[in-house]
């Protein structure tokens, strides 16, 4: 199944008007995630950081040692009248990651970098495993689902230069054949949810 035929989730939460929410996801480099979420409608802020460990450890030298619990995630400002927690893991699954890859992304490789859903509150669980189970009943991927759906303690931001790094180092050769292709799959699979949509009222 191609990104473009991924099932809209079934269930998902409301656009109830309470102002911005926010989605803590990872999916390998934070680089990569922070790149293509950046892209869509309805996404306020993106911040790249650590969840799963603690305040101790959280400091890129030590979380990329693979040894803090910790994994590489970013913390998704998002307006759900504009776009839904659902819409938000459509992509994850879709576009910005492989959620059937082990503690890893590639060549990247330790739990820091494993695929994980970071649940706020209940709701968010509720729809995170319906989302899962939806694509392992549609047999979208021809491997496991291994993404875990872990409880939100805290999210660290991450230190400043990791901050729109993917946009502020174009050339960076990692950013090259790993976050730009992302980048492009997204831009081709979804033109109507990007920001530039959104200005001209595509």
């Amino acid at each position: 199944m191609t990104p473009s035929t991924f099932p809209d989730p079934a269930v998902d939460l409301p656009a109830d008007g309470t102002g911005e929410r926010t989605a803590v996801l990872a999916g390998g480099c934070f680089w990569c995630t922070e790149a293509v979420f950046k892209e869509l409608a309805g996404v306020r802020a993106v911040r790249p950081g650590y969840a799963g460990g603690t305040a101790e450890t959280a400091d890129y030298r030590t979380v990329c040692s693979g040894t803090t619990g910790h994994a590489e995630a970013i913390a998704i400002t998002y307006d759900p009248g504009a776009t839904s927690y659902g819409d938000l893991l459509k992509v994850f699954f879709s576009v910005a990651h492989d959620p059937t890859q082990l503690n890893r992304q590639g060549n990247d490789r330790g739990p820091q970098y494993r695929s994980a859903v970071f649940y706020a509150n209940a709701d968010e669980k509720r729809v995170v495993e319906a989302y899962i189970a939806q694509l392992d009943a549609a047999d979208v991927f021809d491997a496991p689902i291994v993404t875990t759906v872990e409880p939100l303690d805290v999210f660290y931001e991450a230190e400043d230069y990791h901050t729109d790094y993917a946009a502020r180092n174009p050339s960076q050769p990692y950013i090259v054949h790993v976050s730009a292709p992302k980048v492009a799959k997204l831009r081709k699979t979804y033109p109507q949810r990007l920001k530039a949509a959104e200005k001209t009222g595509a």
